[in-house]
């Protein structure tokens, strides 16, 4: 796997889309100094978090990693993929396919360790999500409804339904997320 930092991420989309740390901060509902402190790995946010900020970007998860450096690859193999963590979900994100315009979806693997959640509270998107469990246990919260999932078992995560993942196990879990890619990124 290939580690990208994610505050380096950040500061090259946000200046890239020509937006200040404020003007960041307005659109994300995180503070300035919340936001300067992640582009300089002082402070490290949740999953959830991190999809606040891609979202005001303008861009999803899977393009948050290839905002920077993209790749047009069929295939990606395990050592060449590009993840980024997160200590305070205790997660590692994995990009699985290559940032190309007019992709409809794109998947990640989300390696929770013991203790490790999305965030501390429930989150809703505004895309459709597909879960696969592949290792391990996870607790899922759609909504105020509590699932406990095992290997092999999979979620559809409606937009705008809240969700949290937490790993309440000892050993460290799995999940495959296949998200639709919102319309307006679709490309031509």
């Amino acid at each position: 796997m290939i580690e990208k930092s994610l505050g380096t991420l950040v500061r090259q989309l946000r200046e890239g889309r020509g937006l200040s740390l404020r003007g960041l901060a307005e659109r994300s509902g995180f503070s300035a100094a919340f936001l300067s402190q992640v582009e300089n790995a002082q402070a490290s946010p949740s999953i959830s978090s991190m999809e606040r900020i891609a979202s005001s970007l303008g861009v999803t998860m899977g393009e948050f990693f290839g905002a920077v450096e993209e790749r047009h690859q069929s295939v990606v193999r395990a050592a060449e993929r590009i993840g980024i963590s997160s200590g305070w979900s205790q997660a590692q994100i994995e990009a699985l396919g290559g940032s190309q315009t007019g992709r409809k979806l794109e998947a990640v693997v989300i390696i929770l360790q013991p203790g490790g959640t999305s965030g501390k509270q429930a989150h809703a998107l505004s895309h459709e999500q597909i879960a696969v469990i592949l290792e391990g246990e996870l607790e899922l919260t759609l909504g105020d409804e509590v699932h406990k999932l095992s290997r092999g078992d999979a979620a559809t995560i409606r937009a705008g339904v809240p969700r949290r993942w937490g790993n309440l196990s000892d050993k460290p879990a799995q999940v495959l997320i296949v998200s639709e890619v919102p319309f307006q990124n679709y490309g031509s």
